[in-house]
């Protein structure tokens, strides 16, 4: 399965759990690190938490394989390191204050309507 195939199954776990602001950036043409960074917030501890099982799920699901996960019993900022995809699920408060989208600007912001 490509990477896009799997950006697609991440965004609807996200989006089945409620996710908050869903950004796609495609890296591919400024880092090694991967091909996207999937970026999403929920309101609480819970939710980000939920969100995060959800995309742990469908991927599972899809046979996707989990590299690494960070920050999960925080629950403020989980890093979920699937190779080419890397999701960032914060907390509203964590989101604001790292800008993530910010620091990626130069990478392509791709809509989720899009996909």
């Amino acid at each position: 399965m490509d990477s896009k195939e799997c950006v697609k199954i991440v965004v609807e776990g996200l989006q089945d759990k409620k996710a908050n602001d869903i950004h796609i950036i495609d890296i591919r043409e400024i880092s090694t690190m991967g091909d996207y960074f999937i970026i999403a917030d929920g309101s609480n501890r819970n939710q980000v938490q939920a969100l995060s099982d959800s995309v742990e799920q469908v991927l599972s699901d899809a046979g996707v394989k989990l590299k690494n996960r960070e920050g999960y019993a925080n629950g403020g900022w989980i890093l979920l390191d699937y190779y080419d995809i890397i999701i960032h699920i914060f907390s509203e408060e964590e989101r604001s204050f790292y800008d993530l989208e910010h620091i990626w600007r130069d990478g392509k912001h791709i809509h989720v309507g899009d996909l």
